[in-house]
């Protein structure tokens, strides 16, 4: 199973942190061992002083495929949920600055926490699909599918031609404006549309 995430794929988080809004879908993979299932507490690690939240629709491969046609993609995938990409900041400015990969910062263990897939056939518009995330009770950051750069289709049809898509594999597709830092104490609560998916106590 792969977790492959989507860099820059809404504009506005692009222009917060500085970076240049992408002419094709830019992605990097998460291990494994970086899934949080289950509402379980996320324990901040030594090795950061900055980790941030980064709300996400995550997209369920449900058959394989390599070198998909745009036209089919909506048949590689069953589910749709929402996790969260936490990011060591700290780690990840550094690897920027000495032109290093990211996978210290975005990869390190319990950084996906995700929640519970629904049937893609629940959502009317899957380019329509509202989500928020809640810290502490307050609305932090607010997403639409509608608002993305790139959606599910071109997303799912862009990797494959680099990357065999096979069941189970997850797409964070990635994230709204409004990332933020997390502290010891901190509850995430991640919305789709107005259901709770996802909760997350930061310890």
């Amino acid at each position: 199973m792969k977790i492959i995430c989507i860099g820059r794929n809404y504009r506005e988080h692009a222009r917060e942190l500085n970076n240049p809004v992408p002419e094709n879908p830019v992605f990097f993979l998460k291990p494994e061992t970086a899934l949080l299932r289950r509402n379980r507490p996320f324990h901040y690690p030594d090795f950061s002083q900055d980790i941030h939240y980064e709300t996400e629709i995550v997209v369920r491969i449900g058959k394989a495929g390599k070198n998909i046609d745009l036209k089919d993609a909506h048949n590689y995938f069953d589910g749709v949920g929402i996790g969260l990409d936490l990011t060591a900041r700290d780690i990840q400015q550094k690897a920027k600055e000495k032109g290093l990969p990211w996978t210290q910062a975005k990869g390190f263990d319990g950084a996906a926490p995700l929640s519970r897939f629904l049937p893609k056939n629940e959502f009317p518009e899957l380019n329509d699909i509202r989500f928020h995330l809640n810290k502490n009770g307050e609305t932090v950051q607010k997403g639409n599918t509608a608002e993305m750069i790139f959606p599910f289709c071109e997303l799912i049809s862009h990797i494959s031609r680099f990357i065999t898509l096979k069941p189970g594999d997850l797409i964070f597709t990635g994230t709204p404006a409004g990332v933020g830092a997390i502290r010891k104490g901190d509850c995430l609560e991640a919305y789709l549309e107005n259901k709770r998916m996802l909760r997350c106590v930061v310890k």
